[in-house]
């Protein structure tokens, strides 16, 4: 297995100091750091990869039946009206990931820091009580001698929308991080997913790495033919110069380049359906992930029914 990354390699201007006593410090380049974050998507998927193939909860169950269940989880949490049972179905994801091998830290950060946060955000004028009449629990303005604000109906609505995102969210994190791509596909298949859908699914997914590794060689080829870099003041319109002239350039490139990797994968006899080394079988603790799923389902239900 490839070792990662020193840390230190990957952090920009590593002589210089911050009180600026060494150097006058130079604004890096915005192409540098886009590049910087498409590689950081190369490590996150390379890590994914490798808790994967680590030997936790998830991770030896059937592809198959993850998939099943998670889709079920879904369906489930989708008609689940009560905060607290979501929060509870929320626990419950986090002790999965426990058990699967997944940090703790880093799997809240990856479900939170994105879609529930932007989800809190789209959510929030909900909770005034121009949009939903209530209770008013905080008074922002007067009008017309009304009292308005946030409103505890607005507040229980905007929970239950945030928390059922974020127990979605993290169903479909510990799915994708629990199992790897080929056999992922490879069980959408066995559920009788479109062939064509698979294909492109497959192509996209290869085909982005190749991209990114396009894109970095573009522009390590153009580092190495100048002398001075992106740096100083001419940095922003030399980088707006570099993206205007290499878009046509990484346009054509890209054309071939999914020509090619179609070719290749025909060649070895790819014909849509995901192979995989080992054969699915569901064995005794399959049958009981699904039986514990299942009893798990029914008890919100039936506790949300009440």
């Amino acid at each position: 297995m490839t070792a990662p990354t020193p840390g230190w390699l990957l952090r920009p201007e590593v002589g210089l100091c911050p009180c600026g006593c060494i150097g006058k410090r130079r604004k890096g380049s915005y192409v540098a750091k886009t590049l910087t974050g498409a590689s950081g998507i190369m490590r996150q998927a390379i890590f994914s990869e490798d808790i994967a193939a680590a030997k936790g909860l998830l991770q030896r169950l059937d592809p198959r039946v993850k998939l099943l269940s998670m889709v079920g989880l879904l369906v489930v949490v989708a008609l689940v009206h009560s905060l607290p049972l979501l929060a509870g179905a929320y626990v419950a994801t986090v002790a999965l990931a426990v058990a699967s091998g997944l940090s703790l830290g880093f799997f809240i950060k990856r479900v939170w820091l994105f879609v529930p946060i932007f989800t809190g955000i789209v959510v929030l004028p909900a909770t005034l009580s121009v949009v939903t009449p209530g209770d008013v629990i905080l008074p922002l303005w007067h009008w017309h001698g009304h009292i308005h604000g946030v409103t505890e109906q607005g507040l229980h609505g905007a929970g239950i929308i945030v928390a059922r995102v974020a127990t979605s969210i993290s169903l479909v994190v510990l799915l994708t991080l629990t199992t790897p791509w080929v056999r992922l596909l490879a069980a959408l298949r066995a559920f009788g997913v479109p062939k064509i859908f698979v294909l492109i699914i497959g192509m996209a997914y290869r085909y982005l790495f190749l991209l990114l590794d396009a894109v970095d060689d573009m522009y390590t080829a153009r580092k190495a033919r100048t002398l001075s870099g992106d740096t100083g003041r001419s940095g922003t319109g030399a980088g707006r110069r570099f993206v205007a002239a290499g878009a046509g350039t990484l346009f054509g490139k890209a054309h071939q380049l999914s020509e090619e990797v179609h070719q290749a994968m025909t060649a070895r006899g790819y014909t849509g359906n995901a192979q995989t080394l080992s054969a699915f079988r569901v064995r005794a603790g399959d049958v009981a992930f699904v039986v514990c799923v299942a009893a798990f389902a029914t008890a919100l239900l039936l506790a949300d029914a009440r």
